[in-house]
C-alpha cells in the first residue's frame, strides 16, 4: 500500500475527484458537504492497475484549517497536488506547496481537475512553474473532471506509476505513528488511526503513548477498514489501543517502540525557505513546530544565520534528519522549513557559546553519521546514539567501545592525560595514599560509569604510566611509590621488634611511638611491607605460612587456641584473628568441637597443589 496526500486550494474539485476516484465520500461531515468545504481531514482508498492499493489523505485547503492541512500531510510520503482549472494557482496553493517543500515531501502527481468547465492548459503551466520552482520540480501530470470521469483512467495509471516509485520503507524500522484523529467505538474503547510510515505493527504489540509516556498495547488493527493481524509501513492504520482513556490521546499524539526513541524539549535545527535565504534573526522568538500530526509551541533562538535553538513546550519523539517547519500562527504564513541537526545538544551557558555551537552546526550535514556523532559527543550510549537516529559506528581506529558505551579515541587519550596529571596531584598531595579509587578517578573525569576508566587503562596508549591494583589506579613509575624517609624508619623498627619474635605484634602504643598511625599503617599495607591480620594487629609479610610451618610442629592432629597461641609465642589479641585468617585462606579447618586442625597439604598451596 502507498498513501498519498490531497492537496492544493480547491476543496471542493479536490473532494469530487477523490469520490469519483475511490467511491467513498471523504468529506465525513455534513457541514463539509453543505458549503463544499474540507474542514477536516477525510480517508479514502482504492485499487490501482495492477492491484495495488492506495490511501488518500484528503486535507483542506482553506487557510483557516492550514494546521489541520499540516497534521494530514506531515507522515505523508507523496502528495497529489490538485488545481482547478477554472481558478488556477491561488495564494493558497502557494502555502501548499511551500508547506509540502519544507516537510521535505518529494513525490508527487500533478492534477487539473474541473477541466469540464474550462480548458486546462493554463492552470496546468502555471501550476508547473510554480512547481518548478520549489523542489518539488515539475511533476507528472494529468487533467481529468471529477464530474464526468474524464481523464480518470489516467489518473489511476499515473498514480499506480508514482506508487511503483516510491520507497518502501524498512518493516524492521522503529514504529512512530503520529496520530491524526481519535475516537471511542462502544465496546472496543479507544481507537487511534494515522500513517504508519515505517516499521510493523501487530495485534498484542506494546507501544509508549507520548506526550505522557504511558504504556498501552494494541488490543486491536484495521488497515482500509479491514481487520489485520499485522501492519507494514506505509498504511493508513486504525488501532484500538487498551490501557488508555479517549481523553488522553488526541491529534498530534504518538505510538512509538518503546525504548527506541529519545523524547526532547531541546533540539538544534538547520533552516531553510522555499524562495530565500532564511535569516534566523529575523524570525519570530514564538513559533509554531509542525512535524507529523503535531503542532507544538517552540521558542526560536537564533544559532547564526542559519541555525536556530528550539525550545519545545512539548517533548517529542526526534531524530537526526528529521524534516518539519515552523509556522507564524499570528500572522497566518509559513516562517521556515528545518532539518533538525542535534537531539541532544549541549547547553549554552558560557560567553561565546552560542558563536561556537552556530559553527559547529555549520559543519553538520543533517544526515545520519555515527562516527561523527562520537566523535563531536566524546562519548555517548550505544542505544542513544541509535535513538537519536545515527546508527551505530563500527569500532576501530577511532571509535572505542566500553560495553555500552562509544568513546572517541582523542577524547580518550585527553581523559587519559587528566587521569595521570589527577593521579599525580594526588600522591603529592598524599604520599601516605597513593592513586586513585575507581569511583574517585570516576569523579575526576566527570566520567558516567567507572568501567570507563579501566577502558582508557586497556586501550589508550597515553595510559601507560597508569596501572589498576585492587581497584585503585596507580602509577607505574616507582620512584613514586616509595617510602617517605620517616616511615622508612618506622617500618625498619617495626621489622626489628618482629625479628626474633614474628607473631607478636606490636601493641597501640608502640605503633604510636612509632609514629604508625591508621594512614601510615594503610600505606605499609598497600606497599606490601605489612599484613593487616585485624584492626590493629599487624606482621610482616609471609607471617601466614610461618604460621603454618609453626603448627605442622603441633602433629596431624586437633590443636586447641591456647596449644596454638603458645607455639606462636604470641597473645592471644593475635591468635585468634590470625587463626581466623589461616582458616579463611584455607590452612585450617575448624573441627565440631570448635578446635583447630591442619588442612591437608594439597590445599595449602604445596608444590602438588593446583594454587
Amino acid at each position: 500500500m502507498q498513501v498519498i496526500a490531497t492537496a492544493g486550494h480547491v476543496d471542493h474539485g479536490k473532494s469530487t475527484l477523490v469520490r469519483a476516484l475511490t467511491g467513498m465520500e471523504p468529506d465525513r461531515w455534513a457541514e463539509e458537504r453543505r458549503r463544499g468545504m474540507t474542514i477536516d481531514l477525510g480517508f479514502a482508498w482504492t485499487e490501482l492497475p495492477g492491484g495495488d492499493m492506495v490511501a488518500f489523505v484528503d486535507v483542506p485547503g482553506h487557510e483557516r484549517f492550514v494546521d489541520t492541512m499540516l497534521a494530514g500531510v506531515g507522515p505523508v510520503p507523496a502528495v497529489m497536488f490538485v488545481v482547478a482549472a477554472d481558478e488556477g494557482w491561488m495564494p493558497q496553493s502557494a502555502e501548499h506547496l511551500d508547506a509540502l517543500t519544507a516537510m521535505g515531501t518529494g513525490h508527487g502527481l500533478l492534477v487539473v481537475t474541473r477541466s469540464d468547465l474550462m480548458e486546462p492548459e493554463l492552470a496546468l503551466e502555471e501550476a508547473q512553474e510554480h512547481l518548478a520552482a520549489s523542489a518539488l520540480g515539475r511533476l507528472p501530470s494529468v487533467c481529468v473532471s471529477g464530474a464526468t470521469g474524464a481523464g480518470l483512467d489516467e489518473l489511476r495509471a499515473a498514480l499506480a506509476e508514482l506508487a511503483a516509485r516510491l520507497p518502501v520503507p524498512a518493516p524492521d524500522a522503529d514504529v512512530r505513528l503520529w496520530v491524526d484523529r481519535a475516537f471511542t467505538i462502544r465496546g472496543a474503547g479507544t481507537v487511534v488511526t494515522g500513517t504508519l510510515a515505517a516499521g510493523r505493527l501487530a495485534v498484542d504489540d506494546e507501544l509508549v503513548l507520548q506526550p505522557g509516556d504511558r504504556r498501552v498495547t494494541v488490543r486491536g488493527l484495521q488497515s482500509l477498514g479491514e481487520p489485520v493481524p499485522t501492519a507494514t509501513g506505509v498504511a493508513r492504520v486504525a488501532v484500538n489501543l487498551r490501557g488508555v482513556p479517549r481523553e488522553a490521546v488526541g491529534r498530534g499524539a504518538v505510538l512509538v517502540t518503546p525504548g527506541a526513541w529519545l523524547t526532547s524539549t531541546v533540539v538544534d535545527v538547520r533552516l531553510h525557505s522555499a524562495h530565500s535565504p532564511v535569516d534566523a534573526a529575523e524570525l519570530p522568538r514564538q513559533l509554531s513546530l509542525h512535524l507529523g500530526a503535531a503542532a507544538v509551541p517552540v521558542l526560536l533562538r537564533p544559532l547564526g544565520t542559519a541555525h536556530a535553538r528550539l525550545t519545545l513546550r512539548t517533548p517529542l519523539p526526534l531524530r537526526i534528519g528529521d524534516r518539519a517547519l515552523l509556522r507564524d500562527s499570528g500572522r497566518r504564513r509559513i516562517a521556515a522549513g528545518l532539518t533538525v541537526l542535534d537531539v541532544r545538544p549541549p547547553p549554552l551557558t558560557r560567553r561565546g557559546a552560542g558563536v561556537r555551537r552556530a559553527a559547529a552546526l555549520a559543519g553538520l550535514g543533517g544526515a545520519p553519521d555515527p562516527a561523527g556523532e562520537v566523535l563531536r559527543r566524546g562519548l555517548v550510549r550505544r542505544d542513544e546514539l541509535v535513538a537519536m537516529g545515527a546508527g551505530v559506528p563500527s569500532t576501530g581506529a577511532d571509535v572505542l567501545s566500553a560495553g555500552d558505551w562509544l568513546m572517541d579515541r582523542g577524547r580518550a587519550g585527553e581523559l587519559a592525560g587528566q587521569l595521570l596529571a589527577s593521579v599525580t596531584d594526588h600522591d603529592a598531595r598524599e604520599p601516605l595514599d597513593p592513586g586513585l579509587s575507581l569511583g574517585a578517578a570516576r569523579r575526576e573525569l566527570e566520567l558516567p560509569d567507572a568501567r570507563l576508566v579501566e577502558t582508557l587503562l586497556s586501550l589508550v596508549p597515553a595510559a601507560e604510566q597508569l596501572f589498576l591494583r585492587d581497584g585503585r589506579v596507580l602509577r607505574t613509575d616507582a620512584a613514586q611509590h616509595a617510602l617517605p624517609p620517616p616511615l622508612r624508619e618506622a617500618l625498619d623498627s617495626m621489622r626489628g621488634d618482629l625479628a626474633g619474635d614474628p607473631f607478636a605484634a606490636p601493641e597501640a602504643g608502640r605503633l604510636a611511638a612509632l609514629g604508625l598511625g591508621t594512614k601510615q599503617l594503610a600505606a605499609l599495607v598497600r606497599a606490601d611491607e605489612l599484613v593487616k591480620i585485624a584492626d590493629g594487629v599487624y606482621l610482616l609479610p609471609g607471617a601466614e605460612d610461618a604460621a603454618v610451618r609453626v603448627l605442622a610442629d603441633l602433629g596431624d592432629r586437633e590443636f586447641t587456641l591456647s596449644e596454638a597461641r603458645q607455639a606462636l609465642h604470641t597473645s592471644r589479641r593475635v591468635a585468634v584473628p590470625l587463626l581466623e585468617r589461616l582458616a579463611r585462606l584455607g590452612h585450617t579447618r575448624r573441627t565440631p568441637d570448635g578446635n583447630h586442625h591442619l588442612a591437608p597439604a594439597p590445599e595449602r598451596g604445596t608444590p602438588d597443589s593446583p594454587t
